[in-house]
């Protein structure tokens, strides 16, 4: 019998799927969503399981693996379109397989942590993760992230194969090569995720304009859940951590404001 699919909404639970399995097969999906195929690295085999199952129900292809070395191993050598790690894992925790991946062929990461602790989200962030969520998690949510995130890539690529080339943003000492997707700050390259690329191009293109966190959630997560803002406040402080916190202006409240001294 097929395995089945956890209602919407509902925390991860119950049975097993074995590492290194792929479970499923993708069925059709609509028009402008790819048919991804999704790395799953958790050593919980309730909640990897459940995941994997949802995720198939989706329609996209999932590979489970359950160690940190054995998840390195399956991005390099699947090439997901987006990896579901967790960071507490054996061997070699989340974010030493978060280096080593993007060292080597860099991917969407999105972060799973029992902690609900803003240093350690900041610090998956700043070695290469895209977004992150606290267990316990609900899978509508992680479905909507994913889907999210993985448009993001795809309109990111979209971007680059332009023949159309948007011209950089300069502003004060930042320079931003959209065409390239590179950031720089006073001549010296500094290195962003896609989300962190996004989320400054967002901000420095309205210099000295107050963004709602609520804005920043829908232009650049495509969400309307406000429930997410602390993801915005996590990146922006990661952003900060690379750049300088000079560039960043917080309005309490309400949101951020893009800016750098002249």
């Amino acid at each position: 019998m097929a395995p089945s699919t956890l209602p919407p909404g509902q925390p991860v639970g119950r049975p097993n799927v074995p590492a290194g399995n792929v479970v499923g097969r993708p069925s059709p999906r609509p028009t402008g969503e790819p048919n991804a195929t999704v790395l799953v690295v958790e050593d919980e085999p309730a909640i990897a399981t459940a995941i994997a199952q949802r995720l198939t129900a989706e329609g996209w292809r999932v590979e489970v693996a359950r160690d940190g070395l054995s998840g390195v191993d399956a991005a390099l050598r699947l090439r997901p379109d987006v990896v579901v790690l967790d960071v507490m894992l054996p061997g070699i925790d989340g974010l030493e397989v978060t280096r080593r991946i993007q060292a080597e062929h860099p991917m969407p990461i999105l972060m799973l942590t029992a902690r609900d602790d803003e240093t350690d989200m900041i610090i998956g962030l700043g070695v290469g993760a895209d977004d992150y969520m606290t267990k316990p998690f609900s899978m509508r949510e992680l479905v909507a992230r994913l889907k999210a995130l993985l448009r993001r890539v795809d309109r990111a690529a979209q971007v680059a194969s332009s023949p159309v080339a948007q011209p950089p943003i300069e502003v004060g000492d930042v320079t931003i090569d959209q065409a390239q997707r590179r950031v720089y700050r006073a001549g010296d390259e500094v290195h962003l995720t896609p989300t962190e690329f996004e989320l400054l191009v967002m901000l420095a293109s309205s210099p000295k304009t107050v963004l709602t966190r609520e804005k920043l959630l829908a232009e650049v997560w495509d969400w309307a859940d406000a429930s997410g803002t602390r993801t915005v406040d996590s990146h922006i402080k990661a952003l900060r951590r690379k750049l300088g916190a000079d560039l960043i202006r917080t309005v309490h409240g309400v949101g951020y404001a893009f800016e750098p001294t002249a």
